[in-house]
């Protein structure tokens, strides 16, 4: 499938790796995926459309991080909430730690396992290999599924964003419809643009 992206859908899907890697996310969602769309530097028919219709990468980033947070969740929203009631703030001494022993301190360890007679193998973590949600790969199989049925021969970004929009579970598909976008228009905006472009 892979094979049929554009070079703007390929960079959106990296661009998704990357979002969930800063956000220190296990896994790649639809709303990586999104902000990928969104970026300042994104260019193609589904930034258009989601600019055009007043969506922005930073409204999106806040909606997300309201919704899962930033990085693992060391302690329960509980144990949180009662260390906020001592005056403790957890995304401080979080950014306290970081900046005295480096971004990731707070990550799990890197587990090594055996790889026969040659050494070790060192087995990279989840949030480091870009392992997609189930969302996020219904969303791009979706984005394959929209391409056909345009005629198209090939995924554009523009697929990308209809397969978000037609997955429409995803936390993507929720925080476009917190900030006050329409599924179904963004996928009318899409289909106008589409033919506007022909």
């Amino acid at each position: 499938m892979f094979e049929r992206f554009t070079a703007q859908a390929r960079a959106t899907v990296k661009a998704a790796q990357a979002q969930a890697r800063a956000l220190r996310h296990d896994r790649v969602g639809t709303e990586h995926m999104l902000l990928a769309l969104l970026d300042p530097e994104a260019a193609g028919v589904a930034a258009q459309v989601l600019r055009d219709a007043g969506v922005t990468a930073d409204d999106v980033r806040a909606r997300i991080e309201e919704h899962v947070g930033r990085g693992p969740r060391l302690l329960g929203e509980a144990d949180a909430a009662a260390l906020r009631e001592i005056g403790i703030d957890l995304d401080a001494v979080r950014a306290k730690i970081e900046e005295t022993f480096g971004e990731g301190a707070l990550r799990p360890p890197v587990r090594y396992h055996s790889r026969g007679l040659f050494g070790l193998r060192r087995r990279r973590p989840a949030y480091e290999r870009g392992t997609f949600s189930p969302r996020a790969k219904k969303a791009l199989e979706l984005s394959l599924r929209e391409a056909i049925r345009l005629k198209h021969n090939h995924i554009g970004t523009e697929h990308i964003l209809l397969g978000i929009l037609r997955e429409g579970e995803g936390l993507a598909a929720r925080v476009l419809t917190e900030a006050g976008a329409s599924l179904n228009d963004l996928r009318e905006r899409v289909h106008h643009a589409l033919r506007a472009a022909a």
